[in-house]
């Protein structure tokens, strides 16, 4: 592995650099390992030793004293093409959370394009704080540099804590941003694209599990009713699901429910209902061993990335209990679909039909699961590895 660390002097144009101590330093790993699970990280590694594990081509640590400004960009893979990944903003408990949560989202989206059929790698960013009172104007335009700086190996969009509006922000001074509102030529808002591919997800689950793909009168526990977790509400329900929705935004739990006629539930009784799918559309890692020995549903599907604690012994886990997982990565890339449009120009039905695809994906899947005994999460990373060690094979010759 090659290391290199060094000064970005280029944005510090005047000798104030010493004085002030103000440091920018990019990290590069060359490296490129695709293991078929996600690592599990002892929290005491090193940095060094975490970015062996995962594999990543390039992780950039961005600070900016003046705008205040902490930030983590991690490139994992650019075989398919540059690195596509959004922007999360959240008030991480320290620096070790950050860098192994962008580390195990970047790996995620080099998989996601992959097994999307997408022409783009993998990458992800972090910025360290609070979105509700941290978040200016000048720290998402110096982010923004940051970005630009990486000559386009890395392009960002809207995630977790963030939305177009500050897309619009970083577009101020980079191009390498994907997400930026409609009234200036951009996609918008891609959660109603992301939300239709979860949508389709489920539908392939339960098309595998009962023989045909109707929702009418299945049971479906929604958690999280963010922008994401709204939209497939009201998708559920116009196929008259019956639904159950969860949130620890009390108030706009209420009005999700009462808008789409959904039952709102506390967030400590969803494993106690008896329903046919469940579908986490919050944060990770909700599917762990004491969740799945409570689980008394036949499908799990949702958008939320990372779902299971750890991959190896919670696929392994659902696979024995007979639980269909719906690798996240799988049936959550409608919102990169949305960017990747945006990137090629491709039109609002090109795109629709990219997102409808996700159905027939989902459903490889599961078939390879079923056919080789394996879970479903470890036949996903075999189906994307392929076409990246496939495509690798292409770009080695001229």
């Amino acid at each position: 592995m090659l290391i290199d660390f060094w000064p970005c002097v280029q944005l510090i144009k005047t000798n104030r650099f010493a004085a002030t101590k103000k440091t920018t330093t990019f990290v590069t790993a060359q490296k490129y390992i695709l293991p078929f699970l996600m690592p599990t990280l002892n929290p005491d590694d090193s940095i060094f030793n975490q970015l062996e594990t995962f594999g990543h081509k390039k992780v950039v640590f961005c600070s900016d004293p003046d705008t205040g400004l902490k930030a983590i960009i991690a490139i994992h893979d650019t075989t398919l093409g540059p690195a596509l990944g959004g922007t999360r903003m959240w008030a991480y408990r320290n620096e070790t959370d950050a860098l192994h949560d962008v580390l195990r989202l970047s790996k995620s989206m080099t998989y996601k394009s992959a097994i999307a059929g997408l022409n783009l790698g993998g990458g992800k960013a972090v910025i360290i704080g609070d979105s509700r009172k941290d978040k200016t104007e000048a720290l998402l335009r110096k982010f923004g540099r940051f970005i630009k700086n990486l000559n386009g190996e890395f392009i960002t969009a809207v995630d977790v804590g963030t939305n177009p509006k500050d897309m619009e922000y970083i577009k101020m001074e980079t191009q390498h941003v994907m997400g930026v509102p409609e009234s200036i030529g951009g996609s918008g808002d891609p959660t109603p694209i992301a939300a239709l591919g979860v949508f389709m997800g489920i539908k392939a689950c339960v098309k595998e599990l009962y023989g045909n793909d109707t929702l009418t009168g299945k049971t479906i526990i929604v958690q999280g009713i963010g922008h994401v977790g709204e939209n497939l509400v009201k998708l559920l329900r116009d196929e008259n699901a019956k639904v159950y929705i969860s949130d620890i935004n009390e108030e706009l739990l209420g009005q999700v429910a009462k808008k789409y006629g959904a039952e709102a539930v506390s967030t400590n009784s969803i494993f106690d209902i008896d329903a046919d799918i469940y579908a986490p559309c919050a944060l990770g890692a909700t599917v762990n061993t004491q969740t799945i020995k409570k689980l008394k549903c036949g499908i799990i599907a949702g958008s939320a990335n990372n779902q299971l604690e750890d991959e190896e012994v919670h696929g392994q886990m659902l696979l024995e209990k007979g639980v269909l997982f719906a690798p996240d990565y799988v049936i959550n890339a409608g919102g990169i679909i949305n960017c990747y449009s945006e990137l090629m120009g491709f039109s609002k039905k090109r795109t629709m039909q990219l997102t409808e695809n996700i159905y027939e994906a989902t459903r490889n899947v599961l078939r390879l699961s079923k056919a080789e005994n394996i879970s479903t999460i470890v036949a996903a990373n075999k189906i994307a590895e392929k076409r990246i060690s496939d495509i690798k094979k292409v770009k080695s010759t001229y």
